[in-house]
């Protein structure tokens, strides 16, 4: 099936996300827009205009209402997810990395690089108190002063929040004290990515190690590992299969001096429980810097060095090929 091809962004991918139905589809790029599609057509819905550099994150909130950037121009934007217009601008010392609403949308947290002088930090805001954004004083700072946080994602019910390092490192902090509550060192390189499952049990990290591991939310045990022979930028888990979707490729700086052929660009399927990759999906001229699967599962976006998003719909086969395994 022939997939549909978003372009709407001038510069590689950084990150895409669903809204919690699956309606809609927002994508950033190393360009300061912002950009919302329908994911069913690939329409363009509108954009949010105001970062004057790279959007490194978006998130949406639970009801999206609300969508959340974080850019390279040293802040933090919510925006009204209907309207397009800003709402609050929080201003960093440096770039924003990974931005994240909770379970409930009204605490945001977000991390800032280790730049310029300047120390890595994860702030939170409470959005029920105007005065916190207005004074530009959340509520809680954490500092991370050995290895800066490349991802990080909200734990269930919003209790913690999920850290990557960018020495391999995977941290638990308390949203409520701040404190480390836990700490595994698993992978070798740095993380790029982490994507929860549905249900919010287990998440799934991608890293410059040139694997994917499974995790346990609560107790950060290691399950399973996916291992390929190129860095991992991003992986997903299917909502609704046991199947994981890498997606990753070479360094981009290496990316010209090959063909797109050894370049590894694809995506990659893989079986969640037996760790048996399953399939390819070609297309990218690429690395493939993010993924997404549908809430639904019927399909998966990937957005690419090339400034591409692709929304593939799997084929009839890909669902009854499951349910008689």
């Amino acid at each position: 099936q022939k997939p549909i091809l978003l372009q709407g962004h001038e510069r590689s991918i950084t990150q895409i996300k669903y809204n919690r139905e699956g309606d809609l589809l927002f994508t950033v790029a190393k360009d300061p827009i912002v950009n919302v599609w329908y994911s069913v057509n690939g329409e363009r819905l509108g954009t949010y205009n105001g970062h004057t550099g790279a959007v490194w994150c978006v998130d949406a909130d639970w009801d999206t209402r609300h969508v959340l950037t974080g850019s390279a121009d040293n802040s933090c934007r919510l925006w009204d997810c209907e309207t397009g217009k800003q709402l609050a601008l929080v201003k960093t010392s440096s770039a924003v990395r990974t931005c994240g609403f909770d379970f409930g949308g009204n605490i945001i947290m977000f991390s800032t690089d280790k730049q310029m002088g300047y120390q890595c930090f994860v702030s939170f805001f409470d959005l029920r108190d105007p005065s916190q954004i207005e004074n530009n004083e959340p509520y809680m700072k954490i500092p991370c002063s050995d290895s800066k946080i490349t991802s990080a994602v909200w734990g269930p019910l919003g209790e913690f929040i999920i850290a990557g390092h960018e020495n391999g490192e995977l941290n638990q902090f308390s949203a409520k004290s701040g404190e480390q509550l836990s700490n595994i060192k698993e992978h070798t390189k740095q993380i790029n990515d982490i994507q929860t499952s549905r249900d919010m049990t287990m998440f799934i990290t991608a890293s410059k190690d040139n694997t994917a591991k499974l995790f346990d939310c609560t107790s950060l045990q290691h399950l399973k590992t996916f291992r390929t022979e190129r860095p991992v930028n991003s992986a997903a888990l299917s909502p609704i299969f046991d199947h994981v979707v890498l997606g990753g490729g070479q360094e981009a700086m290496d990316v010209t001096t090959t063909s797109t052929r050894i370049g590894k660009f694809e995506a990659r399927f893989f079986h969640l429980a037996f760790e048996e990759e399953f399939g390819r999906v070609k297309g990218h001229f690429g690395p493939i810097n993010s993924v997404a699967f549908h809430p639904d599962g019927k399909s998966y976006s990937s957005g690419g060095e090339d400034g591409y998003v692709r929304i593939h719909y799997f084929d009839p086969q890909y669902f009854e090929f499951e349910f008689e395994a």
